[in-house]
């Protein structure tokens, strides 16, 4: 196990932590959380050895391997399998020996072929395959040069990499920032049959809750340890600064506002799939206001002057880049939609598909190529793009900034305006190069929704934002009252913000009947779809090159297919077996979660008087849901096997 004791860290005149023990037990996977600056990543750094702690001791067991994921990757030609492959040291240096060792060493070439084949060595390339594919590498990449791939695919390959690697410890900082929704759940399988321990950094919560089983947050030059997932962390902190009275009084206020908000929601909510979902998000706001009033970050996004209805219609657009030669590449072809006044819109699609190049043409950044674009009189767009960073002046201060927009407002008001945002006292003045990246996100949505827009189109806002933030966006989005149209990876977002979905995919973009597990499925069964094709492809490629070939025993023939009958007779037992339990405890666990969401439903349910049962039933559907979910990845990863024999 890992152990510390008395373990102080500091960076310059900061105590990150001071005196603090924790143990990490074999086979855990434990969630680091805190805020931006509080160690985690410091912490990661003294686990690989890269810094002394400065008092106190870590233990981590001598022959432990240790696995994480490069920050930085130098000018690479290397090919992309090759470079995965290179994460497996032990593997590499097996293979560079034996090509190294003459032939007439016939003891050590014994030697090295019996340890290549316990390395694995033979498997490797389908191995790294494997990975890059679950990361979204279609198989013309595999062979592509490192350096041909953007910095943020180049990350995906360092991810793969470090997965690559046998390890009994697996560190991963941010593993989630570079990936879509498929590639993410694609990660959160993986990682849940991995063997070893895994520390996980991440400000994505439902990847979080997904992935680990105990917590560990940085609290106060502490480490205070959690059962569970990310969900039971937050109602166990709660609870216990419920129970120490810690800013009780703002805690009230702000509990009494959210729980205003959410009743008025309830009572409008329709029952679509998606509105019911929102729902119980939203009710989950009530555990969380006094983290929210301890985070000291309470976004408010004014409420819009107007909202015509509809806002903006698009109008068989077909809209894309032009080159430099002036030649149209059309991305999106013949969209046919509407958003309408109040429209709360979530975009789903894998990286590629053009959620982007459909927001900038949404907020006129990009031409209409063809079709039409037809705005509202009095439309008011805030957008926030992916790279809004770089727009900022990284001399001026964020009261600067704010002065600029608003010339005439008193200093005082844009101050208080800026506190929302995390923004209080001198740090108004300070200049913004030296911000974090999730101060600087801050910022910068400060300046969008000032102008008090009645469309906010919102390409990945969380990127940079730490949890307290993620939530505190999460609040205000929701409270705001105006129309928003979002791309994000971050679930949680998605699931407490918008009441329906667009799907961008194949050059289209379509309205999504359906909520987020719905859009898991409809990504299974897309990659089921195309591996099921590429196999078939596979196997007419083999049999042309093989058409003219006679002479074959068929004897032999008939005693082969028979032997290969037998053989996947006896792979699909255990897997026919395992499916059969899978199905049975889904059907159990969606009788009870169905019970649950009526009581959920129910408005009674939210009254003080039930404050105990509503956090013992909600933490228990927290739970149940994530059993649920587990099931459902579970049952489709044994299909996948199932067909993978039914295909071979």
């Amino acid at each position: 196990m890992i152990r510390a004791t008395g373990l102080t860290l500091r960076r310059g005149a900061k105590v990150l932590l001071e005196n603090t023990d924790f143990v990490i037990n074999p086979g855990e996977r434990v969630g680091m959380v805190g805020k931006n600056g509080a160690g985690k990543s410091t912490l990661f750094s003294l686990l690989q050895g890269r810094l002394d702690a400065d008092a106190g001791t870590v233990f981590i067991p001598a022959g432990w391997r240790i696995a994480s994921v490069e920050q930085e990757i130098s000018d690479n030609s290397a090919p992309a399998r090759e470079f995965v492959m290179d994460g497996d040291t032990h593997l590499r240096a097996l293979q560079a020996e034996r090509a190294s060792t003459p032939d007439s060493n016939g003891h050590r070439i014994a030697e090295l072929e019996s340890a290549l084949v316990e390395a694995d060595a033979w498997s490797a390339p389908s191995r790294a395959e494997q990975l890059l594919a679950g990361l979204g590498f279609a198989p013309g990449q595999w062979l592509s040069p490192v350096n041909s791939f953007s910095g943020g695919w180049q990350m995906r390959l360092a991810l793969a990499r470090a997965l690559m690697a046998p390890s009994e410890l697996l560190l991963l900082d941010e593993p989630t920032n570079h990936l879509d929704l498929d590639a993410m759940l694609w990660l959160e399988r993986w990682l849940g049959s991995y063997e070893g321990t895994v520390l996980l950094i991440s400000h994505d919560t439902e990847f979080l809750d997904a992935v680990a089983r105990t917590i560990l947050h940085f609290d106060h030059g502490k480490l205070m340890r959690y059962r569970g997932g990310y969900e039971d962390f937050l109602t166990q902190r709660a609870e216990r600064m419920r129970l120490t009275h810690l800013a009780w009084d703002r805690q009230t206020r702000e509990t009494a506002r959210l729980q205003s908000f959410i009743d008025r929601f309830k009572a409008k909510a329709t029952k679509a799939k998606q509105a019911q979902s929102r729902v119980k998000a939203l009710a989950r706001m009530e555990v969380l206001a006094p983290l929210q009033a301890e985070s000291g970050i309470d976004i408010r996004i004014p409420t819009p002057t107007s909202m015509p209805d509809p806002l903006l219609v698009l109008d068989k657009v077909s809209t894309g880049y032009t080159d430099d030669q002036g030649n149209a590449r059309v991305v999106l072809r013949d969209v046919q939609l509407m958003v309408r006044g109040g429209g709360r819109i979530g975009v789903l699609g894998v990286n590629g598909a053009g959620k982007s190049t459909l927001i900038k043409t949404l907020a006129e950044e990009l031409p209409v190529l063809a079709g039409e674009r037809r705005a509202s009189k009095g439309l008011e767009i805030g957008y926030f793009a992916q790279h809004q960073l770089d727009m900022l002046d990284l001399e001026s201060t964020p009261l600067q900034h704010l002065s600029r927009l608003a010339p005439q407002a008193r200093e005082q008001e844009l101050r208080n305006y800026l506190g929302g945002f995390g923004f209080s006292g001198d740090t108004v003045n300070n200049k913004v190069a030296p911000m974090s990246g999730g101060e600087k996100a801050r910022l910068a949505l400060s300046l969008i929704v000032w102008q008090k827009p009645n469309l906010l189109l919102l390409d990945e806002p969380s990127n940079h934002l730490d949890v307290d933030t993620r939530e505190a966006l999460a609040t205000a989005l929701a409270e705001f009252a105006g129309s928003v149209l979002l791309v994000s990876h971050d679930r949680h977002l998605l699931r407490t913000t918008v009441d329906s979905f667009w799907i961008v995919a194949d050059g289209q973009v379509h309205e999504f009947d359906g909520d987020l597990e719905d859009y898991r499925d409809w990504l299974a069964a897309r990659s089921a779809s195309a591996r099921a094709e590429a196999r078939n492809d596979a196997r007419n490629d083999a049999q042309g090159g093989s058409a003219g070939a006679q002479g074959l025993d068929r004897k032999a023939q008939r005693r082969q297919d028979a032997e290969e009958r037998q053989r996947l007779a006896a792979l699909r037992k255990p897997l026919d077996s395992r499916l059969k339990k899978a199905e049975a405890d889904m059907e159990q666990a969606s009788r009870r979660l169905k019970e649950l969401d009526a009581l959920i439903a129910d408005p009674d349910f939210y009254s003080e008087a039930r404050r105990e049962e509503r956090i013992s039933l909600l933490g228990e559907h927290g739970e149940l849901s994530k059993r649920h979910g587990q099931l459902e990845e579970q049952w489709l990863e044994l299909q996948e096997e199932l067909e993978s024999l039914a295909g071979s």
